[in-house]
């Protein structure tokens, strides 16, 4: 694909012509090494639905913690997203406070601090304790590190990076699956307490590598250190050319930016519904962010040995295998997809997952109510082949799309209460789930899967009729969407209209600069 179709005209225009690919430019090559360090975070996250998933398999796991069904085993699992919610509310807040670098190393020792904790772990509380303690973290690690790639990331690398993020929420998935299988023989309570231990292993390897990530040059020019923000600029977008069109763009760009977040600090929570086209895009972010969970995937992502159980795979060796066999399948699937983003387009995506979904547990849910019937291990395999192209289905769309899309549809002075409502119906559901989820497989088993195949049709429906298209279109052009022709961000017609309300034509005038259709 050509840079302009990438990035659009106007950054293209100023882009540095290079006679070769980026690994072989040392500046670039040395910016996306640095990435890789935010870019772990998501699997911080991965590693623990696929842990607690391996440890329900695991005899010494749960008569330690005296078998836990139900209810019991759905605080276990709802821990880890009940401190994710208790943190989201200031985690924003710090992250402009401290900056995106401290933060993440807030996260780092925080979720090293629980890990222990965990491995070292006397009871079910203490348990339980840590796993909030580890929620906290997750998202101390995971909210500032998105933004770090963003606003650090070379232009035309930065859609396949962001989409790239929570694909590796399967490398943390793979981890944890395989050292919970090699583990589960070891006869005593370490056969947990490992994989306890190594789930501090990525940000221990993060913060090795902390030292080397510079901070945000968007957060350092609004705290007023323009110099050392062009210079990070200039040292790996452009090879230490200070004064080259790109960083002369890029600041100015950020800049612009600043004043649009000055805006956006006085945009109240009531502005995300306060025009038609904000309701639209608030509407779609907590239709992503509930979709996310409620078609089923919390089911085997926290409770796929109770899956299993329910045709008749209860040997620990093989429930353990099948899933580190499903997080490498999923890493494949879901960084198939990162790489096909804006050649497929977004709603394409979002469609064939739906429906290919919706198809798949139908079929899912026939063959588990067969074999309640009549048994087979045919029936079994079926089901275990069907969790497999479930799975193919979800990662193609809501693990590179999560977090993407809805940033793309806001504009920007409610961009940052529009991802926050998001994750909130995130993990909100996650939280509902882990308690539902544990007590309906028990008491009604397969039955339960007729819930998902309900809602993974009106997925579908909401989906074709709701969701709109975004490739190859600008953030200016996005907003036409939702907004008309000429848009202007709803935000910024109220604030126009504050302005003029408030007097003084010099200030009118300039916010009228600012708002012209750039707030997208």
């Amino acid at each position: 694909m050509k840079d302009s179709d990438i990035v659009g005209e106007a950054i293209a225009a100023v882009l540095p012509q290079h006679d070769r690919v980026w690994f072989r430019v040392p500046h670039l090559l040395q910016l996306n090494m640095i990435l890789l360090v935010p870019l772990l975070s998501s699997a911080v996250a991965g590693y623990d639905g696929s842990m607690m998933n391996a440890l329900q398999a695991l005899s010494q796991w749960k008569d330690y913690f005296g078998n836990p069904k139900g209810s019991v085993l759905g605080v276990v699992n709802a821990a880890q997203s009940i401190g994710s919610v208790i943190s989201l509310p200031f985690v924003g807040w710090l992250s402009d406070k401290i900056g995106r670098k401290l933060t993440l190393l807030s996260g780092i020792i925080t979720i090293v601090v629980a890990s222990a904790i965990q491995a070292g772990s006397v009871n079910y509380g203490m348990f339980v304790f840590a796993r909030v303690i580890v929620g906290i973290g997750s998202m101390l690690v995971v909210q500032p590190s998105p933004m770090l790639i963003t606003e650090l990331c070379y232009p035309t690398h930065r859609g396949k990076y962001t989409s790239l993020f929570w694909t590796i929420y399967y490398l943390g998935a793979i981890l944890a699956a395989w050292t919970t299988f090699g583990t589960q023989k070891v006869e005593s309570t370490w056969s947990w307490r490992i994989p306890s231990i190594v789930q501090a292993g990525f940000p221990i390897v993060q913060l090795v590598f902390w030292w080397f990530v510079p901070e945000s040059p968007r957060w350092l020019i609004a705290n007023g250190r323009l110099e050392e923000a062009k210079a990070i600029l200039a040292r790996f977008h452009t090879g230490g050319d200070a004064t080259h069109p790109l960083i002369t763009f890029e600041m100015s760009e950020i800049e612009r930016t600043i004043e649009m977040e000055r805006i956006a600090s006085k945009t109240s929570w009531k502005t995300l519904i306060a025009t038609p086209g904000n309701r639209k895009r608030t509407l779609i972010a907590v239709c992503v962010g509930s979709f996310a969970q409620w078609n089923g995937v919390a089911v085997v992502s926290y409770y796929l040995t109770l899956v299993l159980d329910t045709v008749g795979v209860t040997n620990p060796d093989t429930q353990t295998l099948i899933n580190g066999l499903l997080q490498i399948f999923n890493f494949w699937a879901a960084a198939s997809a990162a790489f096909l983003v804006d050649r497929l387009g977004r709603r394409t995506l979002f469609i064939w997952s739906a429906c290919g979904m919706l198809v798949t547990f139908i079929i899912w849910t026939i063959c588990s109510a067969l074999f309640d019937k009549h048994g087979g291990n045919s029936l079994g395999i079926a089901v275990i082949a069907m969790i497999f192209i479930y799975f193919f289905h979800y990662d193609i769309a809501y693990t590179p799309l999560l977090l993407g899309y809805p940033t793309e549809i806001f504009s920007y002075t409610i961009r940052s209460k529009g991802l926050t409502v998001e994750l909130l119906s995130v993990y909100g559901s996650l939280i509902i789930l882990a308690f539902v989820n544990p007590i309906a497989l028990n008491n009604i088993g397969w039955k339960y899967y007729i819930v998902f195949d309900v809602f993974l049709g009106v997925i579908c429906a909401v989906t074709f009729f709701l969701f709109p298209e975004t490739k190859g279109h600008s953030l200016e052009e996005i907003a036409e969407v939702f907004d008309g022709p000429n848009a202007m961000s709803g935000v910024a017609k109220d604030q126009a209209t504050h302005d003029v309300k408030l007097g003084g034509d010099g200030d009118i005038e300039h916010r009228e600069e600012i708002t012209k259709g750039t707030l997208a």
